[in-house]
């Protein structure tokens, strides 16, 4: 899932000379959640019940047309901008430019493809509980990342795992 930019922002305190660093979080205009509104279960309501499955399916089937629809500008660009240069170093910027481009898209496939077993686990009602430990994965999490398959603490432990396999 596309995360949202994080953009720190310096003051300096002239009395003290301090310097102050906020951050701002900012939504690139194609984000998948630009017209996102948070999931409010009604009093009651049973976790993944069909309304909560519908929202996370409407998000998830959203989120698939926004880059697929960047698939098709991507393939449509490549074949625009596509030139003989006879500059060597103006063909090495462009294809440069072209394999960040593939590199870009090709993450996206497989986001593509995480996106739809996601939508099959909604599909056989597996979506929302942890893949290993059984417990809700919860409504905030799945909206932050609605490809989650773990809560956030069997998710932790996996990462960590990763990085003393690796280290």
């Amino acid at each position: 899932m596309p995360a949202k930019n994080t953009k720190a922002r310096q003051g300096t305190n002239a009395a003290t000379g301090s310097v102050r660093l906020s951050a701002a979080v900012v939504t690139p205009a194609d984000s998948p959640f630009r017209n996102f509104s948070p999931y409010d279960p009604a009093d009651g309501e049973p976790y993944m019940g069909p309304p909560q499955l519908d929202h996370f399916r409407k998000i998830l089937l959203d989120w698939r047309r926004q880059l697929m629809e960047e698939v098709d500008r991507t393939v449509n660009h490549m074949q625009d901008e596509a030139a003989n240069f006879p500059d060597p170093a103006d063909r090495a910027t462009q294809e440069e430019e072209f394999s960040i481009e593939l590199k870009t898209r090709d993450r996206e496939r497989k986001l593509i493809k995480k996106i739809a077993e996601t939508l099959e686990r909604i599909n056989t009602e597996d979506y929302g509980y942890c893949e290993t430990c059984g417990v809700e994965i919860g409504l905030r999490r799945l909206e932050a990342r609605p490809t989650a398959s773990q809560c956030v603490d069997c998710k932790a432990l996996s990462e960590l795992r990763e990085r003393q396999l690796h280290a």
